[in-house]
């Protein structure tokens, strides 16, 4: 009997006719099923992107050498992946624990597609949490006069797991420009969605100074441009006038935590395409 594969196709191209006729016509010449297909064309940058889930008999060499021949034929770019297969994950960190242990909470529980293969801090504060859930530690300070000695222990741990994927879990540090060159498209990051407006410290006292109603969260991929990355999800929470600023606190620590959780889950399903300087994201 043939071993069925379940596997996850994500492309994107120019978009022209024909696409969805190729891939599904490659897929069902190999045997496959398609169990779940989303595509989307956007007229503004005339990119078209496409996630497809196929059980096939198919291997993924058979499946590599068709999507080549579509390859050159319409310029995609194209990932071939098992459905569900973890992802190999570096979390950085520094002193607030609610986005790492969440993460690290679900990846234990089998409820993210993740294989956490560390925790990288520049405080060794974290450290019992990583190891309560039985997950490597690293503390690698960040000197100010040196910050690329301790970005170089990054990369040099990104190259030796294996990682693909790198989750900024509430790290406050600001990555080089050269660091999200390297790992372009494999950074995601969290924050508070006051920003621009309550920038530097203490941004919940001042939202709470200025009466605030609604609190939120952006997780987002990283690049040179400090947290104007492509958005991957956002959420909010309303608040009223009786909340302290440590009440206003807890609500977006839990907005962060749930915002980062679902930008990681969408992001190992092969669920996120970036389109410029905005994401297509296929729920």
């Amino acid at each position: 009997m043939d071993t069925i594969r379940h596997l996850v196709l994500a492309l994107s191209c120019r978009d022209r006719p024909g696409i969805v006729h190729a891939v599904t016509g490659l897929l069902a010449r190999t045997g496959g099923n398609v169990t779940e297909s989303q595509q989307f064309g956007d007229a503004g940058t005339g990119l078209f992107f496409m996630r497809v889930q196929v059980e096939t008999p198919a291997t993924p060499a058979e499946l590599d050498a068709g999507m080549a021949e579509l390859e050159e034929s319409f310029g995609m770019t194209w990932t071939l992946d098992e459905v569900g297969r973890p992802m190999r994950t570096l979390i950085l960190a520094s002193k607030e624990a609610h986005c790492l242990a969440d993460l690290l909470f679900r990846a234990r529980h089998g409820r993210l597609p993740i294989e956490v293969v560390g925790v990288l801090s520049n405080h060794p504060d974290l450290e019992p949490t990583a190891r309560f859930h039985g997950v490597p530690f690293a503390h690698v300070s960040v000197d100010p006069a040196d910050k690329a000695a301790a970005e170089a222990e990054l990369l040099a741990l990104v190259e030796t797991e294996r990682v693909e994927m790198v989750v900024l879990a509430r790290y406050m540090q600001v990555l080089s420009n050269e660091v999200c060159n390297a790992l372009q498209g494999r950074v995601l990051n969290i924050h508070h969605s006051f920003l621009p407006s309550f920038k530097g410290a203490r941004p919940y006292a001042q939202a709470h100074d200025r009466g605030v109603k609604i609190i939120g969260a952006t997780a987002h991929y990283v690049t040179a441009d400090l947290d104007e990355g492509p958005i991957i999800e956002q959420d909010v929470e309303r608040v009223d006038h009786a909340d302290d600023v440590r009440e206003l606190i807890g609500v977006g620590q839990d907005v962060e935590r749930r915002v980062l959780a679902r930008a990681v889950r969408w992001h190992a399903e092969h669920r996120v395409f970036v389109n410029g300087r905005r994401t297509v994201v296929f729920h």
